[in-house]
């Protein structure tokens, strides 16, 4: 996990998740901290291994705690945040050891982690986009019934 040791540690990724906590201090619904990140890496890495999926554990930890870093660009330019956060993440990446196969592969997941659609059929990108959609605890939220999800995607259950 020295690669995603070095991601944590990496001034970009602290840079942006400092700007991100500032814009969504007051955020009454749900946030894109680092227990969110985190959530996200586990439940994908969970998917991997009782799938018995070929992704390596930093590989996906990579893919999860870079998938939201355009959020603090999306508050403040309007670019979607997959977008921003591809292009930001591939600076991240590459200075973490991540080799250009693997940038590619967690690249596409950031770029399509927001929709089934965008996911595609590729493998790690479909886990990065239940892992996000699954790490929500719906059914304890108190913004739940202001929450612009729709129904079906709201989490009433743990799904792993």
């Amino acid at each position: 996990m020295e690669r995603v040791n070095r991601i944590i540690q990496h001034e970009i990724f602290i840079k942006e998740m400092k700007k991100l906590n500032r814009l969504e201090r007051d955020r009454m619904y749900c946030r894109h901290d680092i227990d969110h990140l985190l959530s996200v890496a586990r439940l994908a890495y969970i998917a991997v291994l009782e799938e018995k999926l070929p992704i390596r554990k930093d590989v996906v930890y990579g893919a999860a705690l870079l998938h939201d870093i355009g959020r603090a660009s999306q508050y403040e330019t309007g670019m979607p945040h997959d977008k921003a956060g591809a292009l930001i993440a591939e600076t991240v990446l590459t200075d973490c050891g991540f080799d250009e196969e693997e940038c590619v592969q967690i690249l596409e997941a950031i770029s399509g982690h927001r929709s089934r659609e965008a996911a595609g059929e590729k493998l790690l990108s479909k886990i990065l986009y239940e892992a996000d959609k699954g790490s929500r605890a719906c059914f304890v939220c108190k913004a739940q019934g202001s929450c612009n999800w729709p129904i079906e995607r709201k989490n009433y259950y743990v799904k792993r």
